[in-house]
């Protein structure tokens, strides 16, 4: 083994100047960890980011309009009416939703919970030092202020009416105080850890409570007993909201799953809602109840359909922007991606969509590199399979066992498509003409999940990659490199990886590894020559230029990185302003094309990207 790590050079600079195109634009995804939801009336959506950007979205999840207001404080909230918002640290600042800053209230304490009442005229302020103040919002006067707890205010909730403020500290207590009088009329104990939110039934009868005890607790705050425990989340309960009609609560944990409890009082479950893959840190029902949007440290606000259940908006962020462009006989060069939520083509000369762009949702994409077979993997088990021979016609349906289609490739000759899903292990190969699978891999690459496939250039051997979520054998995966003609495995690389690549030479197979490093391997030795390092986050992509020359790498560091290929040095790596999940060069090798994790798709020119 001559695994080599060449010398990191780890200086990183902004891409403003090489974008020369963006595809497409971002849905429902932001730059940062999102920390506050409101409906507007009009139905469109107000977010507010950790970076402090406030955005306006439509219903499917356009940017309509963005704010830049501040990234210095660490608590937001909007007001009901979606017309104000206040952030908060070691003072309190008060916005208008336009992005106006109104004025900034100097504090005595900081601040570690927010909340306005539902009429929006007063804005209740938590503290380190357990002191819960009041401020008007018209004129920013102090309205008094209670001292409610012996350590750390957690959360706040104003009743539905307004006459009531409930409290929660790290002494794990909740307590409800009168809204004017600041009276204390009820303490409730029970929690074992922290409550980190809040929430009132709309009618004013129930207050429910989240607790890191595994638990959110339903209460008639005249009893001191809950009269539920909703024990069906996983360890911690982190956020709750009341649908306005009162019929469902919506109660996040650290399962990154959402229950939606039809009676909290009994403790009967709606539906659960799964799409999430880091922790949400909030929720907010529109108008009428119809729809719940969710969000949080995953970057993706997901809208959900509170009857069905469904995600109606706001595409999963398992779901990986895959890109492919290929030149038509015509001369037209496309990109294909499966960024959005449904499928999506352009001519890239002109930046319009073509057919068959918009025809049903994407999981990742494929195009034959003669220009005939474009190949659509979906959410289920099924393949789209285009012609352009054949414009506007029906495509050929591929049908594998399990969903979704992972991973897409074409043969280099154009004869075979090879098609995995991540769950199965199996690597189905087709002719693009035929009816039948012409091959079956089982086990492809050892047991583990299939991350990716690529053909050789002698479209003789496929390299298969993948995880091995259970570490067995002391490793995190495998690559496995098969010929196809006596279906047997020629070398297998005990390295886990989410993309594979291939030089034109079919020399090197490269690996975004698992361990923020990119592997290359001599299949001519069959031997490690690089692990190449400097990424700082997992490398989501890999792909060679069409000469052979440089080793393109990605991931969710926000960087693009330039190696090359013969010597493992790292040429140059290029800062973007969002994680880029797949990478693929023009076939004259003059641009790189981006997958971005925000939905969009960038062109980038080589020959900007090279200069210092």
């Amino acid at each position: 083994m001559t695994t080599t790590t060449p010398a990191i050079v780890n200086t990183v600079t902004r891409p403003q100047p090489l974008v020369a195109q963006t595809f497409g634009e971002p849905r429902f995804h932001t730059d940062a960890d999102v920390a506050g939801l409101v409906f507007c009336a009009d139905g469109t959506l107000l977010s507010i980011d950790d970076a402090g950007v406030l955005r306006q979205w439509s219903a499917e999840g356009r940017v309509l309009a963005r704010h830049y207001l501040s990234d210095l404080e660490t608590l937001w909230a909007f007001a009901p009416d979606a017309k104000h918002l206040a952030s908060a640290a070691d003072d309190l600042v008060l916005w208008s939703t336009d992005g106006t800053l109104i004025e900034r209230i100097e504090q005595p304490s900081w601040v570690t919970a927010i909340a306005f009442s539902p009429d929006g005229r007063t804005l209740a302020s938590g503290h380190d030092d357990g002191v819960v103040r009041f401020h008007d919002v018209a004129t920013r006067k102090s309205l008094g202020e209670i001292a409610a707890h012996s350590q750390p205010v957690s959360a706040l909730s104003f009743a539905p009416a307004g006459d009531r403020l409930a409290t929660a500290g790290e002494d794990r207590v909740v307590r409800v105080y009168d809204a004017m009088s600041h009276a204390k009329l009820n303490e409730l104990r029970s929690h074992t850890d922290r409550i980190p939110a809040l929430a009132w039934k709309p009618d004013g009868t129930l207050l429910v409570s989240a607790g890191w005890d595994t638990s959110a607790r339903v209460w008639a705050p005249a009893h001191a007993d809950p009269l539920m425990l909703l024990n069906s989340h996983s360890d911690q309960v982190l956020q709750i909201a009341y649908a306005p009609n009162g019929s469902l609560l919506a109660a996040a944990d650290s399962d990154h799953d959402i229950y939606l409890w039809s009676d909290p009082a009994t403790g009967t479950v709606h539906k659960k809602l799964s799409g999430h893959v880091d922790e949400i840190r909030v929720l907010a029902f529109n108008a009428d109840s119809s729809r719940l949007a969710s969000a949080g440290v995953d970057r993706v606000i997901h809208i959900w359909d509170t009857a069905s259940g469904a995600l109606v908006a706001g595409p999963n962020p398992t779901h990986r922007n895959q890109v492919a462009v290929v030149q038509l006989p015509d001369g037209r060069q496309l990109l294909a991606s499966s960024g959005s939520a449904e499928f999506r083509l352009w001519n890239i000369a002109t930046a319009a969509e073509v057919w068959p762009s918009g025809d049903g949702p994407a999981h990742c994409v494929a195009i034959d590199p003669n220009g005939r077979w474009l190949a659509v993997g979906g959410t289920d088990h099924r393949t789209r399979l285009y012609d352009f021979h054949q414009p506007d016609s029906a495509a050929k349906i591929l049908e594998a066992t399990q969903a979704p289609v992972g991973a897409l490739t074409f043969a280099p000759n154009g004869q075979l498509i090879g098609q995995a899903s991540p769950k199965d292990g199996l690597v189905w190969l087709w002719t693009p003409t035929g009816t039948e699978a012409s091959l079956i891999l089982i086990e492809a690459a050892d047991g583990c999940t299939l991350e990716s496939i690529a053909f050789l250039p002698d479209s003789e051997r496929i390299a298969v990659g993948g995880v091995d979520v259970f570490n067995t054998g002391d490793r995190d995966g495998a690559v496995c490199v098969w010929n196809l003609h006596n279906k047997l495995k020629d070398v297998v690389f005990d390295v886990g990886v989410y993309d594979l690549a291939v030089d034109p030479t079919g020399r090197y197979l490269a690996g975004a590894g698992l361990n923020e490093a990119v592997h290359v391997w001599d299949l001519t030795t069959n031997e490690s020559v690089f692990e190449l390092e400097g990424h700082t986050d997992r490398v989501n992509a890999v792909a060679f230029s069409p000469d052979g020359s440089y080793l393109a790498s990605a991931g969710d560091d926000l960087t693009v990185r330039l190696w090359d290929v013969l010597s493992g040095r790292l040429l140059v790596a290029r800062e973007f302003d969002t994680a880029v999940q797949s990478l693929v060069f023009s076939p004259d090798g003059a641009s790189l094309f981006l997958g971005n994790a925000n939905t969009t798709c960038h062109r980038i020119e080589m020959k900007k990207f090279l200069e210092d």
